[in-house]
């Protein structure tokens, strides 16, 4: 197929060309992987400026970089090699004769303390850089080892500060070694933030000074381009609502008593909260129909979600939604709720289903955001979307609206649906996501709140 790119994609590719440094800020679906594999293709065959490129990437999107060679023209001259499977796999692949090297960004770590590979590419693509935000990891470390090999680094992310904007010190640390926004976390803070939620000594959360904010852009802006969709394409209209489900009294006194007392004694088993993440996940467990007992078995509590969720399918008529589902039980619960109703559903967690989901082979189409929320493309397959469950990572949501809401999407409108059980821990998750606040201290204090 003949690449025609978009004037945006245009723009991209030319800042990628020109800045040895570059972070690009694409929203989803803006074609990312075509605009930085045309970059890498004039980079090595045009310029010659580089020799060789490492791209980093989530694992479920290291096919998706070499499925660019099939689909474009100007691309199959390319040599990928995707590192991948097992160690020797891996290593098999590494030492392979290719232009571009593909390795999730799980196996950083691997690749530079632990499998003897010496470094050979000086380009690396930081793909979904916001992974690297948190500079203690051990991924984020690696990559650092390895920076000073790479005479150019691109950094791709439609979510650079999914929490705030503290995220964005280590994503620029890796671009420039901190030359713009501080080499340390506590220079960085110093400059831009003050102390907004403490413990003593603890500061679980910092604020912007007043106008920190339009400096940290102005420090950033030579090495930074940012495109919103909303500038670039005539996108479907995105219609979002709250399906709202109520407990009933004994079940809502249930809950309430768990949260009281961090003790729940069922007919089934009992259920104990340790600590405060651990009954947050226990309220969130109990808010979607279901919990884990002490011994790992599963209590129904109720169905409300669940005949929602039947409703909503019944209204839709068979047009294909995507269901997103958090814990393993809610899995469990909606396919024995789907087989009762006879409706066709598939998991989509492999590349075949997300092929199957593409041409419309279900009804029903369950993914969990964890492992299928970065790089795939589902628009083809339909255009609804339900969150079964309340979660509080904002990427994650993000992200996983963006399978559909997305460059070729046909339908005129993207529809999201959030089943809410009212009364519950869900319409705090709701309002901190609605804040972009799902930092430690809105957890905390979603804790209090309940308490």
């Amino acid at each position: 197929m003949k690449y025609v790119p978009y004037k945006y994609q245009e723009k991209a590719i030319e800042f990628e060309l020109t800045h040895p440094i570059a972070m690009v800020w694409l929203f989803c679906g803006a074609g990312k992987t075509v605009i930085t594999c045309t970059a890498l293709e004039e980079l090595l065959f045009d310029y010659f400026c580089i020799h060789k490129a490492l791209i980093i990437c989530p694992l479920h999107t290291c096919n998706t970089w070499w499925e660019q060679l099939e689909l474009w023209d100007h691309l199959r001259d390319l040599k990928f090699s995707i590192a991948t499977g097992t160690e020797a796999e891996r290593k098999a692949a590494l030492n392979a004769d290719a232009d571009i090297y593909v390795i999730n960004r799980e196996n950083i770590d691997w690749l530079v303390n632990r499998s003897g590979i010496k470094p050979k590419w000086d380009a690396c693509v930081c793909d979904e850089v916001s992974s690297f935000k948190h500079y203690q990891s051990k991924r984020f470390k690696a990559l650092m080892k390895m920076r000073p090999g790479f005479k150019r680094i691109i950094a791709l992310t439609g979510t650079p500060a999914s929490n705030s904007l503290e995220d964005l010190f280590a994503e620029y640390k890796l671009m420039d070694y901190g030359e713009r926004l501080g080499r340390f976390i506590g220079q960085f803070r110093n400059a831009y933030f003050r102390p907004a939620v403490c413990n003593g000594a603890i500061v679980y959360k910092y604020a912007l000074l007043p106008g920190a904010e339009e400096q940290i852009y102005e420090k950033i802006r030579d090495i930074t381009m940012s495109l919103d969709q909303n500038d670039c394409l005539e996108m479907p209209e995105l219609i979002e609502s709250n399906v709202n489900v109520y407990l009933s009294d004994k079940e809502q006194k249930t809950y309430d008593s768990f949260k009281k007392d961090l003790v729940m004694s069922l007919p089934e088993g009992e259920v104990t909260a340790s600590n405060a993440a651990s009954l947050l996940n226990k309220l969130t467990q109990l808010s979607n129909g279901a919990v884990y007992s002490d011994d790992g078995s599963i209590i129904p509590v109720h169905e409300a979600k669940l005949d929602a969720l039947e409703e909503l399918l019944e209204a839709l008529q068979g047009e294909p939604t995507l269901l997103v589902y958090w814990f393993k039980h809610d899995l469990i619960r909606i396919r024995e709720r789907l087989d009762k109703l006879g409706v066709k559903y598939g998991i989509i967690n492999s590349g075949e289903s997300i092929k199957a989901w593409n041409r419309k082979e279900y009804a029903v189409g369950l993914i969990q955001p964890q492992s299928c929320a970065h790089g795939i493309n589902l628009q083809k397959g339909g255009a609804h979307l339900i969150l079964y469950g309340q979660f509080w990572d904002f990427e994650l949501r993000y992200q996983i609206l963006r399978r559909l809401y997305r460059l070729g999407q046909k339908a005129s409108c993207v529809v999201v649906q959030n089943i809410v059980c009212k009364g519950t821990v869900d319409e705090r998750i709701l309002k901190a996501i609605s804040d972009k606040d799902t930092t430690q201290a809105a957890l905390i204090a979603a804790v209090k709140a309940e308490l």
